[in-house]
């Protein structure tokens, strides 16, 4: 069992995420001809024929916006896919933590209270993924002063998911 919970975007973000982005632009729904986009929207890949959105998104702004941390320069937004229109979220049954592929790379990046970066980590996701993302949290989470990380693309800086202190 996956000892840290994977956060999706949470349903209020992307309600406004599917009208206009965290960079001021408006949504551009498209129909995937390919499946495999990672959607942050229920932690899975997509299918082909799905209607999907690439849009900018800034994932330690809006949890600032909600405790009233102040990230200052920390402050980043960068491209994510969502489903283009409402959906469940992620399956209750998945289990596991999502977009794990082994050997593929992934930054875990460790924010404090104020939201500053406290730290982070490389991680190369080994073949047992689940005991890979729990050591790394693990450590993150170690850290008192850790309020929460992102897990991110080393290739592309893609956001992937959020886990916050429990």
């Amino acid at each position: 069992m996956t000892a840290h919970q994977p956060r999706p975007i949470a349903p209020a973000a992307l309600a406004e995420l599917r009208a206009t982005d965290d960079a001021g632009r408006p949504c551009r729904p498209y129909t995937a001809t390919e499946g495999g986009h990672p959607l942050r929207c229920c932690l899975r890949g997509s299918a082909p024929g799905e209607r999907i959105a690439l849009v900018s998104y800034a994932p330690l702004r809006r949890w600032a916006a909600a405790t009233g941390a102040s990230p200052g320069a920390y402050d980043e937004q960068g491209p994510v896919f969502i489903h283009a229109d409402v959906c469940p979220g992620p399956d209750p049954e998945l289990t596991g933590y999502p977009f794990a592929r082994a050997g593929a790379l992934r930054a875990v990046r460790r924010y404090d209270a104020r939201g500053h970066i406290v730290g982070g980590r490389l991680l190369e996701i080994p073949d047992d993924t689940e005991k890979g993302f729990d050591a790394a949290l693990d450590e993150a989470f170690a850290d008192p002063e850790v309020a929460l990380a992102h897990v991110r693309a080393v290739e592309y800086g893609c956001f992937h998911f959020e886990v916050r202190r429990g």
